[in-house]
């Protein structure tokens, strides 16, 4: 059971706390400040809630109460202490607990972030806070006095979480348990770059994929990609094979092998060059020159037709910045938050730049003269 959370200062177009629970993985809660609204992402949690109206108010207390007001006062202490008065500033908390169903034994971790960037991890056994930066030091020894707060937190991640966690898995563990099969395919940028086996859809992410020669694993060569979710709750994976220097006529004695955690089978894909999906080819070349001839003449074209009519000027939109910030928490828990935060910017030229009608206008132009 972990959670994340993400305070912020200085921004206005960045919700002041965001938070997020995740139960084995998967995302049970979110809230932030900006739309004053607690959500329930799965049906078992809503169920959590619907049974027990005392543990909703507790996550709306944290959420829009009390963990606004902690992040406030940290951002605050921080800034002062690191004299960052003015600007932009983050600070992130990730934490939680693991359960090992076989020992029962509880694991706490918890984890800052300040401006995207470690910053300072708390040391259950010492119950001291280990400085991830040198001028996290500063903070450390302001944090390590507060002895209260810390065992506040030794309780909350080695107590209070593993009680939630316990509940979470009553309420989720046939949803969490379930086994989904993913589709695996070949991929190929062009004819030079290496041959992707592209795994996604499946569930849980306990997976292993690999290229195997001759039926043996093998390592060189072969570019192991991290695990990545899907938006359903599913997961995807890549592993890439270097075929530069494979000969045609060995293609056959390499395939792709994915297991899934669960699953007795595995998934099998021969390295087959007629099974590879790519959108390379003789005739995606020729198309592909077309296009960037027929572009430059369409362009050169929108441009003398401008400087005859200005009326008919392509026109470009800008679309408007879009920012995700992936923001998590676990509520009463002052432990560990990080934030991610991309930004997209796009350009999209919008309009028709052909005008067919100004070509026929000179046309008629010159017929009267």
């Amino acid at each position: 059971l972990m959670h994340s959370v993400t305070g912020s200062s200085g921004d206005p177009n960045i919700s002041e706390f965001a938070g997020v629970v995740l139960f084995d993985g998967t995302e049970a809660v979110y809230c932030d400040s900006r739309n004053k609204k607690l959500e329930p992402r799965q049906d078992w949690m809503k169920k959590i809630f619907s049974n027990d109206t005392q543990h909703l108010a507790l996550y709306t207390q944290q959420c829009f109460e009390d963990q606004p007001k902690i992040f406030r006062f940290l951002i605050s202490t921080v800034k002062q202490l690191l004299h960052q008065i003015e600007g932009v500033h983050i600070l992130q908390r990730t934490g939680g607990c693991e359960w090992n169903e076989n020992t029962d034994e509880v694991v706490g971790m918890v984890q800052y972030g300040y401006n995207g960037e470690g910053f300072l991890e708390l040391d259950l056994k010492t119950l001291t806070w280990i400085p991830l930066k040198p001028e996290a030091a500063i903070i450390k020894k302001e944090w390590d006095t507060d002895t209260i707060v810390l065992k506040d937190i030794e309780s909350l991640l080695t107590k209070v979480c593993r009680e939630w966690l316990k509940r979470y898995w009553s309420y989720g563990s046939s949803f969490l348990q379930r086994t989904v099969l993913p589709s695996v395919s070949l991929l190929q940028k062009t004819p030079s770059s290496p041959v992707s086996c592209h795994t996604t859809g499946f569930y849980p992410d306990r997976v292993m994929m690999f290229w195997r020669k001759d039926g043996e694993e093998i390592h060189e060569g072969v570019d192991h990609r991290e695990i990545l979710p899907n938006n359903d709750e599913t997961f995807q994976i890549t592993v890439n094979l270097n075929v530069s220097s494979v000969r045609p006529e060995d293609w056959k004695r390499y395939d792709c092998v994915f297991h899934l955690s669960g699953v007795e089978d595995n998934i099998v894909t021969k390295l087959d060059k007629t099974a590879i999906r790519t959108n390379w080819d003789e005739n995606n070349r020729t198309s592909e020159r077309n296009t960037f001839n027929s572009f430059y003449l369409i362009l050169i074209y929108s441009r003398v037709r401008s400087s005859i009519d200005p009326s008919s000027a392509t026109v470009l939109n800008t679309a408007p910045l879009t920012s995700v910030i992936c923001c998590s928490w676990l509520w009463m828990m002052s432990v560990r938050l990080p934030l991610a935060q991309k930004h997209f910017r796009g350009r999209d030229p919008s309009g028709d730049p052909k005008h067919p009608e100004a070509h026929t206008e000179r046309k008629n132009n010159r017929a009267k003269k």
